[in-house]
């Protein structure tokens, strides 16, 4: 089988197409990088998804943490305390026992409803990030909110700009620029701790596993793990750099206002008269 071959039998068998059956003889390195990078796809969906929804959650319990209300902050304060305290590989076991401890099939209001999903791994772990990541961003947010000068508020309200107006055109953008490198920090800290679903509760069914499954399977075979977890290494390096490029973009949009950034333009002036 060649190269390319290889890539068109396994390069989406994490996700259910393409070979059923893994190599069992005679592994080469493309055999290893295609089914790796598969695998990757896996870790690309608890990333970019526990990222997308945990930063909606995160804003809002940034603003809970604000709030002088303490039927509202304290909530905010113990979810923030409780995620950030506590390994988050902890949080995965709790969260699958906590899973197979509900019954799975009930019925409510006449509706049959089966909870069986909710111990894979594409739903369970996703919600263990969801929650793991929201209550980091949220401190980063919280802080970042705190920090913002007090002469933009009062600048913003001597235009009469008060209440959900002063929130989202001044204090809402400030937020998110203040916060932004270490939220950037946070995504990639996010897309590593992926990994950390292969050594959870939350079984990979049908051999259809993330990067590390599959890099783990290949070290079991060849007795060799200086090829596969390299190569696992090499897609997470890249998927970096990738978050750093485009968090960088929108960190740029961000401080596109700013003096520091903007383009100065370079102005001959010769000295004509001495």
């Amino acid at each position: 089988m060649t190269c390319w071959e290889t890539v068109q039998a396994y390069a989406l068998r994490s996700i259910g197409i393409g070979e059923n059956l893994l190599p069992r003889s005679d592994f080469t390195i493309c055999q290893q990088f295609t089914l790796i990078g598969s695998g990757m796809i896996w870790n690309l969906y608890f990333g970019v998804l526990a990222l997308a929804f945990g930063f909606f959650l995160a804003n809002a319990v940034a603003l809970a943490k604000s709030a002088r209300n303490p039927l509202i902050r304290k909530p905010a304060e113990w979810f923030v305390f409780v995620f950030r305290g506590s390994p988050l590989f902890i949080q995965f076991f709790l969260a699958y026992e906590a899973l197979v401890m509900l019954p799975k099939d009930f019925t409510l209001l006449g509706v049959e409803i089966s909870t069986s999903w909710t111990t894979r791994a594409w739903a369970g772990a996703l919600l263990v990030l969801f929650l793991n990541t929201a209550a980091y961003s949220a401190e980063i947010f919280h802080g970042a909110l705190k920090s913002i000068p007090k002469g933009d508020l009062e600048a913003a309200e001597a235009y009469g700009l008060t209440g959900w107006k002063k929130f989202i055109r001044i204090e809402w953008p400030t937020m998110l620029r203040l916060g932004w490198p270490a939220y950037t920090n946070e995504a990639i800290f996010l897309f590593h701790a992926t990994t950390l679903v292969y050594f959870s509760g939350f079984p990979a069914f049908a051999q259809k596993g993330d990067a590390l499954y599959y890099a783990n399977y290949f070290a079991d075979k060849t007795f060799n793990p200086f090829i596969p977890y390299p190569i696992v290494a090499f897609y997470f390096i890249c998927l970096t750099l990738l978050v750093t490029f485009v968090y960088g973009r929108v960190n740029k949009r961000l401080n596109r206002h700013l003096p520091s950034n903007s383009r100065s333009k370079i102005r001959l002036r010769p000295q004509l008269i001495r």
